[in-house]
C-alpha cells in the first residue's frame, strides 16, 4: 500500500516565527485518520524565522530526530549539551525518564527542518543527545543511513526498532530500497517523484507498507528522506 499526504492536505500553523506543517496529529491540529503510522508519532516540517526559536520545553519517553534542510539550529538541554546542527545534518534526542531542551535558530536566514518522533521501545531509559555531520556527496544517488536503533549499524543511536535515511537523485535517476512488507516506511521528497509508480510532489508524505521493494524515480533532483519503523 502506497498512500500520499499531499502537501496542502496537513495540518498547518503558522506563529510568525515558526510556520509548520504536520504530517500528523500534533497539537492544535487533530486528524482521528492521522495519529501516527506505525511507530512514527510525529513529522513536522518547520521554517523557523532568523534569530528564533523554541524555548526550553520537557519531553519524556520519546526519539525526536531532526534533520535540518536549510540553515541550522543551536541545541541546549538539560543534560548540559549543547551543539549546533547545520544543512544536511542530523541531531537526535532521546527523551527518556525526562529532559528539557531549547532549539534556536541563531542564524540570519530561516531554517528549515523536519522534526520526527518514534515511539519509544525502552521507556524510562537514561536520556540522551547526540549529533553527527553526513556529507551530501555520501548520499548521492542512494541511501544513506543516518540514525538507527541498531547497535551495529554505526550511525546515530535511538531506543527504537527504526532507520532514518537520507539520499539525493538527480532528475531520471532510479533508487531502490528492499522493504519488510511487515514494517511501516514514510517518505518525503524535496520535489517531483513517483514511488512504486505513484506520483509524490514537494513535500508530499508518502506512507509505505506491504511491500518488499520501494523504487524511487525522480522527476526532478530531490533529497529524500525516509524512515522505517515498525
Amino acid at each position: 500500500m502506497i498512500d500520499i499526504r499531499k502537501f496542502d492536505s496537513l495540518g498547518h500553523a503558522n506563529h510568525g516565527w515558526l510556520d509548520a506543517r504536520h504530517h500528523f496529529s500534533f497539537a492544535n491540529y487533530y486528524d482521528p485518520s492521522r495519529m501516527g503510522w506505525g511507530k512514527i508519532r510525529v513529522w513536522n516540517d518547520d521554517k523557523i524565522a532568523a534569530k528564533s526559536g523554541f524555548p526550553p520545553h520537557p519531553h519524556r519517553d520519546m526519539e525526536i530526530i531532526t534533520y535540518v534542510r536549510t540553515g541550522a539550529i543551536t541545541h541546549q538541554d538539560s543534560m548540559g549539551n549543547k551543539g549546533r546542527t547545520g544543512a544536511g545534518d542530523v541531531q537526535v534526542m532521546s527523551a527518556g525518564t525526562g529532559v528539557t531542551h531549547a532549539e534556536y535558530n541563531l542564524e540570519d536566514e530561516d531554517t528549515t527542518l523536519f522534526q520526527i518522533w518514534i515511539e519509544t521501545d525502552k521507556p524510562n531509559a537514561q536520556p540522551s543527545w547526540g549529533a553527527m555531520p553526513f556529507p551530501k556527496e555520501s548520499r548521492e544517488g542512494q541511501f544513506q543511513l543516518l540514525a538507527s536503533g541498531h547497535d551495529d549499524d554505526g550511525v546515530l543511536h535511538i531506543n527504537s526498532d527504526a532507520r532514518i535515511l537520507g539520499a539525493t537523485l538527480k532528475a531520471g535517476e532510479t533508487l531502490e530500497y528492499d522493504a519488510d512488507p511487515e514494517r511501516h516506511l514514510y517518505l518525503v521528497p524535496s520535489a517531483k517523484v513517483a514511488v512504486n509508480g505513484t506520483p509524490a510532489e514537494k513535500r508530499d508524505g508518502v506512507a509505505i507498507t506491504g511491500v518488499d521493494k520501494v523504487t524511487v524515480q525522480a522527476e526532478e533532483d530531490a533529497e529524500l528522506v525516509l524512515v522505517d519503523a515498525r
